[in-house]
C-alpha cells in the first residue's frame, strides 16, 4: 500500500518547458487537476513531496501551496534523499510511489514499488516506469498516477 507519493517537478508537475518574462523572471506553468491530486492524496491519508534537482523559489512556493509534505529542492543525488526520508518514515520501498520523467529520475522509478512516467518522458524512464501515463507531464499525468493510487 501506497504511503508516500514523491514527484519530480519538471517535465512531470510542469511541461518541461521554463519560461521567462521581459525582465528575466522564471516561470513555470503548473496543472490544477494535477493539483487537486495531491489534496486527495492527502484526504486519503498518503503523504505527498517533490524532489527536484532545481533549486528554485517556484518550486518551493507551489510545495507551499499544494501543502507538500516534503520538498527537496537542488537534490543532484534524489535516491539518496529517498532513502533517509523513508528510513526516518519507518517505511520501506514498497509503500513508495514515485512519478519522473528523465534519467535522473531513473534510480527512483526502479527503487519505487510502484513508479509512473509521464507519457512524454525519455525512453530509458518509459522502459523503466511501471505504469506509463496517457498524459504528459504538466498535464495530468501527476493527476492520473494519483487516480490508478486511489483506485486500489
Amino acid at each position: 500500500m501506497v504511503k508516500l507519493f514523491l514527484s519530480d517537478v519538471d517535465g512531470t508537475l510542469t511541461d518541461g518547458n521554463t519560461y521567462y518574462s521581459e525582465k528575466g523572471e522564471e516561470l513555470k506553468r503548473f496543472n490544477h487537476k494535477d493539483g487537486r491530486g495531491v489534496y486527495l492524496l492527502k484526504k486519503a491519508g498518503i503523504k505527498f513531496g517533490i524532489i527536484t534537482g532545481e533549486n528554485s523559489s517556484i518550486v518551493l512556493a507551489r510545495a507551499k501551496k499544494l501543502n507538500a509534505d516534503y520538498c527537496f529542492v537542488g537534490i543532484e543525488n534524489k535516491i539518496q534523499v529517498i532513502k533517509k526520508l523513508l528510513d526516518d518514515l519507518k517505511i520501506n520501498s514498497n509503500d513508495l510511489a514515485y512519478i519522473g520523467d528523465d534519467t535522473n529520475d531513473l534510480e527512483a522509478i526502479i527503487f519505487a514499488g510502484l513508479s509512473f512516467a509521464p507519457a512524454d518522458s525519455h525512453q530509458e524512464v518509459l522502459d523503466a516506469a511501471h505504469i506509463i501515463c496517457k498524459k504528459n507531464g504538466g498535464n495530468g499525468a501527476f493527476r492520473e498516477a494519483v487516480d490508478f493510487i486511489l483506485s486500489k
